[in-house]
């Protein structure tokens, strides 16, 4: 069928750009010259994608496909995603870039999952489905970085703790060093973030589709928001302030606490807990 067979080209197309959004992002925090690279080649692979697409769209229908709001949804991001590559390749744009990418990916999420373009209702319920799937995949693998950023963050309050006290022995030569501790649960947590946001944008396309009535002070909403903030504050903190040692470890524990607390109190008091949708 020429209309599934599209709509999986944009689908390998949503989680390649979800790539290349995660590195855009480490580069955007660090001046990464290597993760500015991968996501530029990301990207470079999301256009052409895209640009198959458009063309096979354009075969299709015999003409160029901008005449109903779907079809200009897909263009404008074609067009976002062709400028991002121009400004990728010729300035260093690092801000523009990924936030224009965040607005692709939205756009582009919207307009690979909205049911209403779609003729078989097979093929849309699918995609919904789909759309889920990805949604749930994307928030465990954020909350298992944050889970590993959370326990190299134990590790360095006790290895803290026994070089003040001065305990020497076996325990503290088993714990790497404060420094690769401290930077590990950084790393950990700038690859969190911006998985936990393209999951939430997702969430939040899935939840306009399929929640009748929903809204947007739903306690599960309300608390996911609040645990990106949590770990985007910690990012400020990292960046800019340019703090480091056991008080940033201190918080980091703390915005894991809230993470367990969205994750088990808030989930059961939502209107819509996703793991019985």
């Amino acid at each position: 069928m020429m209309e599934m067979s599209l709509t999986r080209i944009n689908e390998v197309t949503i989680i390649l750009y979800a790539l290349c959004v995660l590195l855009y992002f480490i580069d955007f925090l660090n001046n990464n010259r290597k993760a500015n690279r991968a996501a530029f080649w990301l990207l470079s692979i999301v256009w052409l994608l895209q640009t198959i697409f458009l063309f096979a769209r354009m075969f299709e229908t015999g003409r160029f496909p901008v005449l109903n709001m779907f079809e200009g949804l897909y263009f404008y991001t074609w067009v976002l995603v062709t400028l991002s590559v121009v400004l990728n390749k010729f300035l260093r744009a690092e801000f523009i870039i990924f936030f224009t990418n965040i607005i692709g990916f939205i756009m582009m999420a919207i307009h690979t999952f909205a049911p209403a373009q779609y003729e078989s209702a097979a093929v849309s319920s699918q995609l919904v489905s789909e759309l889920l799937l990805i949604h749930i995949t994307m928030a465990i693998l954020s909350y298992g970085a944050f889970s590993l950023s959370f326990v190299f963050s134990i590790l360095y309050t006790i290895q803290y703790d026994l070089l003040k006290k001065k305990k020497w022995g076996k325990r503290l030569l088993r714990i790497e060093d404060l420094s690769k501790l401290d930077h590990m649960s950084y790393v950990l947590n700038v690859i969190g973030v911006p998985m936990l946001l393209l999951s939430l944008i997702l969430g939040i396309i899935w939840a306009y589709i399929k929640v009748v009535n929903f809204h947007w002070y739903d306690a599960k909403i309300l608390g996911s928001f609040m645990v990106l903030l949590t770990y985007s504050a910690y990012l400020y903190i990292r960046i800019v302030r340019e703090l480091q040692g056991r008080s940033v470890a201190l918080m980091n524990i703390a915005a894991f606490l809230v993470l367990l607390i969205n994750f088990f109190l808030f989930g059961s008091l939502s209107r819509f807990h996703i793991w019985n949708s």
